[in-house]
């Protein structure tokens, strides 16, 4: 008997996991297994319906993850996306080749069977998609029809109705997708026929009952950043272990100014406990002179746990590290199923493998709307729920190249600048994160009648839910005149400000 779940089959894409969040999104439970999995496997789960996610591969290259035809034979419902898409037609017999227009961010897909289930309640001929594709169809297996294409992709959405295979080339898991979540409903709800039981709330109960169940009664200390990842987790630890609970912020000197007063006075307000370790110059004489952002990371994630591991034995029987890590972390750090590694995240990818701590990381499966929902539900109040991200690594990965004191000191003078803006012209919690990138370099300015060769800075500010796609922010011309003035007028070093308007992807949010 079919259960209300959905199987996502993961060929290494860095939306898997997204997929299967949208799905629960919708109230239908899903898992995310690789490849691979048996076909034994996927009958003894009971699915409703499979999707076969995207990927970095060529069906045809030597290196391609491929899967059994078996599969299409389970009378299961089937969703194939991207390289998904790709692989059902290679597989039923269909031609693959590259494209002859590669596509990547937005592309407009024209719908050509607006009565197919799959675009149900679509009212428009014509939906912004998000694309990331480098081969396409040339020639569709017999039996499927063409529902979908657009200017640059004759192919871009097929389906075998009989059979219950559908496959689109753009990747409706994506915010960035119009219609996207909808296209997904109808797959789940209309075709699987799943129903809405799956809810959140159980989640952050499971994530508080598997906490008390791991720690017993031992001691944990917990890496407090201050932001939204980090507060939750604090919260829900709080929640499952009490008193047990050590919450350790470490001052590295690279982060915002004010910013450490601001976590120590919302902690007392939330009744976290919190004690401050002063690391400025254990951080800094490591990273002085340091390019390579990778070592930057890693000698960060190092330095972190040798301070935890420190601060453990202080006070005595810590056995657990609690980590406010999420799933978008785990996926650019993620070297699963291929060599195409984006970066090391400190509390992921940075951690030596010699630490004694066993590491808990309750948010590991969850993205930043979740977290943030989970924040809600918690209480956490709305000045962090609303914060924008700061990484780990802090502003040592917004410095290109080689890190000192006066560099240091420039960022912070000018983020400084850039919060006060964006709160003087409250939109601060209409983007989602904004900061100053200092390049390494140079440029030739004037500053009262006098040669300047000062560093160029760079404002990056953008808009997301996830953290996985993001657009950059359209900001008035004013304001991006009032920062630039300002910035160069008041921060001695900085002759020149630049605004980024890339996307992720194909870029991603931070520069290192």
């Amino acid at each position: 008997m079919k259960k209300n779940l959905i199987i996502i089959l993961d060929f290494g894409s860095q939306y898997s996991y997204m997929i299967a969040r949208r799905i629960r999104d919708l109230g239908v439970y899903s898992l995310l297994y690789p490849y691979n999995i048996s076909k034994s496997k996927i009958l003894s789960k009971c699915p409703s319906g499979i999707i076969l996610s995207g990927g970095p591969f060529s069906v045809y290259k030597t290196n391609s993850l491929l899967i059994s035809k078996n599969i299409f034979s389970l009378g299961i419902p089937i969703l194939g996306i991207c390289y998904g898409m790709q692989l059902i037609s290679f597989l039923l017999g269909g031609k693959i080749g590259p494209s002859n227009y590669r596509e990547y961010g937005k592309s407009l897909l024209e719908i050509i069977d607006k009565n197919h289930p799959l675009f149900l309640g679509i009212n428009k001929n014509n939906i912004v998609v998000w694309m990331s594709h480098f081969d396409e169809i040339k020639k569709i297996p017999k039996e499927f029809n063409i529902i979908g294409k657009t200017s640059s992709c004759p192919v871009a959405a097929i389906s075998n109705n009989k059979k219950m295979i559908y496959a689109v080339q753009f990747h409706p898991e994506v915010n960035n997708t119009e219609y996207g979540k909808l296209i997904l409903e109808n797959f789940v709800i209309q075709i699987c026929k799943c129903n809405y039981n799956w809810k959140l709330t159980n989640v952050v109960n499971n994530i508080i009952n598997d906490i008390k169940k791991t720690v017993s009664n031992k001691k944990v200390i917990l890496g407090f950043s201050g932001g939204l990842d980090s507060f939750v987790t604090a919260y829900l630890s709080y929640k499952a272990i009490g008193k047990q609970l050590n919450c350790i912020f470490i001052d590295t000197g690279l982060f915002p100014k004010e910013e450490k007063k601001i976590i120590i006075n919302i902690c007392k307000h939330m009744n976290l406990p919190i004690k401050v370790i002063n690391a400025k110059e254990n951080f800094l004489s490591k990273l002085i002179g340091i390019k390579n952002p990778e070592k930057k990371r890693k000698i960060i994630g190092k330095e972190f746990i040798n301070l935890f591991q420190k601060e453990s034995k202080k006070i005595g029987n810590i056995e657990f590290l609690i980590q406010g890590t999420i799933y978008s972390d785990i996926i650019e750090s993620s070297k699963k199923l291929n060599n195409n590694f984006i970066k090391s995240h400190h509390n992921v990818g940075g951690l030596p493998k010699f630490r004694k701590l066993k590491i808990i990381e309750p948010l590991k499966k969850l993205f930043k709307d979740e977290v943030r929902t989970i924040g809600k539900l918690l209480g956490v109040p709305g000045i962090i729920l609303y914060k924008h991200p700061f990484p780990g690594p802090g502003i040592s990965i917004r410095i290109i190249g080689k890190i000192n004191k006066n560099k240091i000191s420039i960022i912070k003078k000018a983020d400084s600048i850039l919060f006060q803006e964006l709160n003087s012209y409250n939109i601060y919690n209409t983007i989602s994160q904004a900061f100053i990138i200092l390049l390494s370099t140079k440029s030739v300015g004037i500053m009262g009648d006098k040669r300047t060769y000062e560093y160029t800075a760079v404002l990056r500010s953008v808009n997301t839910k996830d953290f996985m796609t993001a657009t950059f922010s359209h900001l008035s011309y004013e304001f991006l005149e009032k920062i630039s003035n300002r910035i160069i007028n008041e921060v001695n070093g900085i002759n020149r400000v630049l605004y980024d308007i890339s996307s992720k992807p194909p870029s991603t949010i931070e520069w290192e």
